[in-house]
């Protein structure tokens, strides 16, 4: 074929017409990970948090004090909020209603224009659009003007012309939507996911009344009544002090070091600060941030202007108390933030984001309002309580103390890593494969399971690592403690972790890391629940980064084995060991000749067993551990592991009748 055909041939497979030019509701439905991070249980609820956000711009700005958050019975989502009410009149530019154009435009809303909102939440800013898009039916209903107004939506395309569907005598907007099935992996709500952020809410933006309610579960009787129809599972979060009722709450389960909540308030530089803080007898820190309602996970310059301001006013403290003296080593920044709650809250017109996950903020010219603020609160705080100082500056050297102690115990950890050549654990079972994308290991209580699962593994891409026991709380641990662990010495060594990183010589350094699955195998009893919630507790301590980058698993080994004759099957609930034994009986009402096991150990399965139903990829079900929720997370730790008795009752109490006995 001659040069010019070629060429021609070239043209004729690849023209104008093989370009695609996507609307933004069509492109939004091909790529929602694009815009809502993903098509899983995060992205679901993401949604609920977009058309959320619009409600609180609405507060922000003044126009609205009462949010209302409905699960309706068939999954789908309604929100009310008793602001202006989304514009209906004729948009000039669009030929067609505001409401319409702020539903079906991508990018589209008042909050891009500067004289309708100052600052506006939602870290995308894709809003409720994207939701319209992602749903299979949506309705809007908007109240305005003493009318009412609606317009409906399937898979983002409008039904009908926006019109009146009646009178009213207060304004505010109704969003009610069903996820879109065919987009979502995942289209069941999880309650207390959605109780955990409206909360949050609720603390970071005072003053205003959100309730949630869960229709498809009814509201808990009182002592001695009986449950009424119609009255659905509620609950109503209100903070009349912000960020001071957060800190306390956070702080609900751990004892207080000092006698109040140190909270300031206020404006600085044109940009709105609010800080809460206080310190507990805890060995971690705990600090939180936000811009604009979101939490910024990775920090960014407000975190770094608080940690300056923090460092810098109690450095001069403690220096001109004379408390600093005796002390042979200098003190480092990180001594003044061990045992500190504090949530960090700021309202920026046009955040700019930045790293691995966008929740990193970049604006330079906010970490001095931010410092300031921190400085000016700390310095009047420290002059009216001298107590409470000196308490803060003891705690402050004793854990420069700690902090030396844990740098040798660290050292002698890293000593014993691969890299340093002193080899893995004499009880790993290594995998051949090289490649930590590919490998996996599994973290196996007991020696016995673990000998069990070592016979069942794939030896080319499966780990097996057994531990001894119940490995520390490290919840309760100080820090050196945690290191010279040998359980935990032998986790950091086969995992191949160090530390150290450019920004802070105590965070994990992954670049080293041997497995991309690191799976906790625990039996299906009270024991086995747990070791693996202090397995989790110390990952999510001292091994963060680990379950950020989604590399943290559990799997889940069959509660039953159902057998009769030569059928046999295996049930992972006993709703499934019900619907197999109902199958076996058929039509016969006798459970004559049928067996049921059940397993409360790893090791009462055979190898082929606990490879079959556990640990091969084609046939398991691993669940990832995730943290949606960065403050609540914190809160469940500290409550389940710490030192404070009552909370824990408290919660055992409250989800007792969720457990499952063995009796």
């Amino acid at each position: 074929m001659s040069e010019d055909n070629k060429k021609k041939d070239t043209e004729s497979e690849y023209g104008a017409g093989q370009i695609l030019a996507l609307e933004g509701m069509e492109h939004v439905r091909m790529r929602p990970s694009m815009y809502i991070g993903d098509v899983n249980v995060r992205g679901l609820h993401h949604l609920v948090y977009e058309v959320v956000d619009n409600s609180i711009d609405e507060a922000l700005a003044g126009h609205c004090d009462k949010i209302d958050v409905w699960i309706t019975k068939d999954n789908g989502i309604k929100v009310y909020d008793n602001g202006r009410g989304i514009p209906v009149g004729m948009h000039e530019k669009e030929g067609v209603s505001a409401l319409q154009v702020v539903m079906t435009k991508i990018g589209a809303g008042g909050k891009f224009d500067k004289d309708s909102y100052k600052v506006s939440g939602g870290l995308h800013g894709v809003g409720v659009s994207c939701v319209n898009a992602l749903s299979s039916h949506l309705r809007a209903e908007v109240h305005r003007d003493n009318k009412a107004y609606e317009q409906e939506y399937k898979k983002g395309e409008v039904q009908y012309a926006v019109r009146e569907c009646g009178t009213s005598i207060q304004n505010g907007t109704i969003i009610e939507f069903i996820p879109d099935a065919e987009i979502f992996e995942v289209v069941e709500y999880n309650y207390e996911t959605l109780a955990d952020r409206m909360r949050e809410l609720s603390f970071l933006n005072q003053g205003i009344v959100i309730t949630l309610t869960d229709e498809r579960v009814l509201a808990e009787p009182a002592e001695g009544e009986e449950e009424v129809e119609g009255v659905f599972k509620t609950e109503t979060f209100f903070s009349e002090n912000g960020l001071r009722d957060f800190v306390e709450y956070l702080d609900s389960t751990r004892e207080s070091l000092i006698s109040d909540v140190i909270h300031m308030s206020g404006e600085k530089a044109g940009v709105p600060v609010e800080v809460a803080m206080t310190y507990n007898t805890s060995y971690s820190e705990n600090l939180f941030s936000y811009v604009n309602n979101i939490n910024t996970h990775e920090g960014g310059t407000h975190l770094t202007g608080f940690r300056r301001g923090l460092t810098n006013t109690l450095k001069k403290y403690a220096d001109s108390s004379g408390m600093l003296n005796k002390l042979k080593f200098d003190i480092s920044g990180d001594d003044f933030r061990e045992g500190l709650t504090a949530v960090v809250s700021v309202k920026v017109a046009e955040p700019q984001f930045q790293g691995q996950t966008k929740t990193k903020l970049g604006n330079a010219e906010i970490s001095a309002p931010v410092s300031q603020s921190v400085s000016e609160m700390l310095e009047a705080y420290l002059e009216e309580h001298p107590n409470d100082a000196r308490i803060i500056v003891q705690k402050v050297i004793l854990a420069a103390q700690a902090r030396h102690a844990a740098r040798k115990a660290r050292e002698m950890v890293q000593r014993k890593t691969v890299m340093s050549g002193s080899g893995l654990p004499g009880k790993l079972a290594d995998c051949s494969e090289k490649d930590p994308s590919l490998c996996e290991i599994f973290l196996v209580e007991g020696d016995s399971a673990g000998g069990t699962a070592k016979q069942g593994r794939n030896r080319h891409f499966q780990a097996i690592m057994p531990l001894r026991g119940k490995i520390l709380n490290v919840e309760k641990a100080m820090p050196h403690k945690v290191f010279e662990n040998e359980e935990i010495k032998n986790i950091y060594t086969a995992l191949g972790v160090r530390f150290g990183t450019e920004e802070d010589e105590r965070a994990l350094n992954l670049e080293k890391l041997r497995y991309h699955k690191v799976v906790i195998m625990c039996d299906a009893d009270v024991d086995g629940s747990h070791i693996e919630t202090l397995i989790l507790t110390f990952f999510f301590r001292h091994m963060k980064a680990l379950i950020e980058n989604g590399y943290v698993y559990i799997a889940t080994p069959p509660l039953y084995l159902v057998k009769k004759g030569g059928k046999q099957k295996y049930a992972w609930s006993d709703d499934e060991r019900d619907e197999f034994i109902a199958e076996l009986r058929g039509k016969s009402d006798s459970d004559g000749g049928i067996g049921i096991q059940r397993y409360k150990g790893l090791g009462e399965m055979n190898a082929e067993q606990l490879w079959s139903t556990t640990m091969n990829p084609e046939q398991r079900t691993l669940r990832q551990v995730t943290i949606n929720n960065a403050a609540a997370a914190d809160h469940v730790f500290s409550m389940l592991m710490g030192d404070e008795v009552p909370p824990r009752r408290a919660f055992i109490e409250e989800n007792a009748k969720y457990a499952n006995i063995d009796a």
